[in-house]
């Protein structure tokens, strides 16, 4: 009987025991509250704005298409990737920022935005790629994150590429843990989109 309980003793030192230690509980993240559009257009010039825009979903690697929040250790091993064992996205990034996106174009510019080609046929289309979202440890309590989109408008009916430019941001995390690169990853997509949107505007052919 002792050298039984002496053994589980030894197996519950191991991670993932559940007979001493309760599981740990996943925390799940979105990007919060969306801030408000920069510009609202006004109810004239809408009228007077006949084109449409398909917003494809936003696409990302392999690697990053997934809930999963990354992270790299510079100091240690800058080639591998980690990902925070109890803390996730509430969906991928490239979801999450796909809503954002049609939001603040829909709202920010005079475009009619269209999700789904099936519904009706677009002018334009515009094709996102998420490259990077993720944290980085310069040193075990100093990190930041980097975050990269690249975007492509396309005139439909030509397939003709007509502008693509690529978004970045490295920022300093508030902490070295995944509540610090949530917060900051947060903050970037906003001002990519807020940049985004605006050269959108810039770009598109007006009438």
């Amino acid at each position: 009987m002792t050298r039984i309980l002496l053994l589980l003793a030894i197996l519950c030192l191991l991670p993932g025991c559940t007979v001493l230690h309760k599981s740990q509980s996943t925390a799940v993240y979105d990007f919060g509250i969306q801030t408000p559009a920069l510009s609202q257009p006004s109810v004239q010039s809408a009228q007077l704005r006949k084109n449409s825009l398909l917003v494809a979903d936003t696409t990302a690697p392999v690697w990053l298409d997934s809930k999963a929040i990354h992270y790299r250790l510079l100091y240690h091993n800058p080639t591998q990737s980690y990902t925070y064992a109890s803390n996730r996205w509430i969906a991928t990034p490239a979801a999450l920022i796909t809503q954002q996106l049609r939001n603040r174009i829909a709202a920010g510019t005079q475009e009619q935005v269209i999700k789904d080609n099936s519904i009706a046929t677009a002018d334009h289309v515009l094709h996102t790629e998420l490259e990077e979202f993720s944290q980085v440890f310069d040193t075990a309590t100093d990190s930041r994150i980097v975050a990269g989109l690249r975007a492509s408008l396309i005139e439909r009916s030509t397939r003709k590429l007509l502008a693509q430019k690529y978004f970045n941001i490295t920022a300093k995390a508030p902490s070295a843990d995944a509540a610090g690169a949530v917060s900051a990853l947060s903050a970037a997509t906003n001002q990519l989109l807020d940049e985004l949107v605006n050269w959108l505007a810039a770009t598109l052919p007006h009438d």
